[in-house]
């Protein structure tokens, strides 16, 4: 594999192919990071919080969150395999199934989310320019950058579109646009008002981690390129911190100084600012494809876990396909409890993950990959303990499931349900690793192999 061979399937990453050092892992995820999405996903903290409140929430939940994309980042690094592939070592094989199925449907929603952004984003400009909005049309041109950006693989990706061009557009518009929200911000007001209400800085804090840690499941697919265990760890730490205080704080102010309370018609306030800020938008817009290649390389690199004989790029084109057909049919009304529920599974999922690889010595050998046992039910346990301690504190998900949850007397938190969620999984899984050796489990492992997949 090389910038023009990018298919590389769920086989450990030959030290040829681990090209991306600090400066391409910052890159990377410093361009994932700035997105339109996560913009939008400020109308849902302000004015519900006040401004001061939303900071706070901001700032602690990308602490918190940051530090686990770029922990599983670190791990990816060192085993080398995607991660989903990665789960096998603390679930088993067949274990690492269930997370994966909720991998490929977390990222077929978050490729859907970026092209419904993408395609309003661009009919609010087509609108201003020419006319006429044709969404679908746009969702459906978007749609097809996503595979072509996909195809080009992460190595490709970095070396040919971020470093040569997105990076410098996406860094431009940003700049514009942080101007744009100033100068039509009264600061000393939102300062001082008071927030409306409907959402607690506890949950507050819970969306912006939520928004950060649905990347922890990727994390490895991409730093399984990376050099070492540094690069991947600051990379994505580091790269993804910044611009997400940036672009959170400006979605705030964004929210605030244009009173716009829904979030699909941001695009379009950013859109009526004038030409300049219109070609801003336009760089934002061209920039989120970023994100939307990063969803649909995931989906198809984690959907070889289980099936690993099927080709990458087919794979590619029909995640592409039917995230396409999602934007064009739905909007973003349940945003704000997608964020919640993908912050109730990976938190505590992460914590098992890290346990289990602190137990390991803080390094993965490919037999603990490829050779343990189908399934660890105790570190599935703890995963299912810990999202369900976070659905106590604070239920989130689709209606049938919160009825379901209210028969238990749920919503205790006051502060965050990620943090307990995170501790009880990562606390259960250590003591479920102390009670079984290691040793036992690989050795059970060597009697049942599981034969390398071939690279796609």
């Amino acid at each position: 594999m090389d910038e023009r061979t990018p298919s590389w399937g769920i086989e450990p990453v030959p030290d040829r192919l681990r090209v991306l050092g600090l400066v391409d892992s910052v890159l990377l995820w410093g361009n994932l990071s700035v997105s339109l999405l996560v913009i939008v996903a400020a109308a849902v903290l302000v004015p519900a919080l006040s401004l001061k409140q939303a900071l706070v929430a901001i700032v602690i939940g990308a602490l918190a969150g940051n530090l686990l994309p770029g922990l599983a980042a670190m791990i990816g690094a060192d085993a080398r395999v995607p991660g989903m592939v990665l789960l096998r070592a603390p679930l088993g094989r067949r274990g690492s199934y269930v997370p994966t199925v909720v991998n490929v449907a977390q990222n077929l929603g978050w490729s859907t989310f970026e092209l419904i952004v993408i395609s309003t984003a661009a009919a609010a400009l087509s609108k201003r320019a020419f006319g006429f909005e044709a969404r679908w049309l746009w969702a459906l041109a978007f749609g097809c950058v996503a595979i072509a950006l996909a195809l080009l693989g992460p190595i490709g990706f970095v070396r040919r579109y971020v470093r040569k061009f997105a990076v410098w557009a996406v860094l431009a518009s940003l700049v514009y646009l942080t101007w744009w929200v100033l100068d039509k911000s009264n600061l000393h007001q939102f300062w001082h008002a008071g927030g409306e209400g409907g959402l607690s800085l506890g949950q507050g804090i819970d969306l912006v981690i939520g928004s950060i840690v649905s990347w922890t499941p990727l994390a490895a697919d991409y730093t399984r390129f990376s050099r070492d265990r540094r690069a991947a760890f600051f990379g994505a730490g580091v790269g993804y911190f910044v611009p997400t205080l940036w672009c959170f704080g400006l979605g705030a102010l964004l929210v605030l100084s244009r009173n716009v309370t829904d979030a699909a018609a941001l695009p379009a306030a950013v859109a009526a600012g004038g030409i300049v800020s219109g070609f801003a938008l336009l760089a934002l817009t061209v920039d989120e494809s970023d994100e939307a290649f990063a969803d649909v390389y995931s989906t198809a690199v984690s959907i070889q876990n289980v099936l690993p004989d099927v080709s990458q790029r087919v794979l590619i084109v029909l995640v592409s396909a039917t995230a396409t057909v999602g934007a064009i049919v739905i909007d973003l009304r349940n945003y704000q409890t997608f964020l919640f529920l993908l912050g109730s599974v990976f938190v505590p999922l992460f914590g098992v993950l890290l346990a289990d690889w602190l137990l390991a010595g803080g390094h993965y050998r490919q037999r603990d990959v490829f050779q343990g046992p189908a399934v660890r039910l105790e570190q599935l346990a703890a995963w299912f303990v810990g999202f369900g301690l976070y659905q106590w504190l604070s239920p989130q998900g689709p209606s049938w499931w919160t009825n379901l949850v209210d028969h238990l007397h749920p919503g205790h938190a006051t502060w965050t349900a990620s943090l307990p969620s995170f501790a009880a999984a990562f606390v259960l899984a250590t003591a479920a690793g102390l009670l079984r050796p290691r040793e036992n489990v690989t050795g059970a492992g060597r009697r049942s192999r599981e034969p390398l997949a071939r690279p796609r």
